[in-house]
């Protein structure tokens, strides 16, 4: 097997591994919670009651929108920190994360 192939098939490793890796970001002094797995998908969205406003609903909307935006963050941090393993932190064309 070559290089290549073998550094492909490492890449495909990871990212099923990552599948099982979470990361958590939390806003609002952790009133709004979101839980992300190393793909990018939402596992959970944590909300506390307090922060539930009916008047004032574009602030939940931002909170929720800065936690996710912060889980995914960090989800692209722990795809690159995973690949670079198998890379040694060469940048491969056309493969951005």
């Amino acid at each position: 097997m070559s290089q290549f192939q073998q550094m492909q098939q490492g890449m495909t490793q990871v990212r099923e591994d990552l599948k099982h890796k979470e990361v958590e970001a939390s806003v609002g002094g952790g009133m709004v919670k979101v839980k992300m797995n190393g793909a990018h998908e939402v596992i959970a969205i944590t909300i506390e009651k307090e922060v539930v406003n009916p008047d004032d609903v574009s602030m939940l909307q931002d909170l929720i929108k800065s936690a996710v935006n912060e889980a995914s963050r960090k989800s692209q941090e722990l795809l690159k920190e995973e690949l670079s393993k198998i890379t040694g932190g060469l940048p491969i064309p056309g493969f951005n994360v």
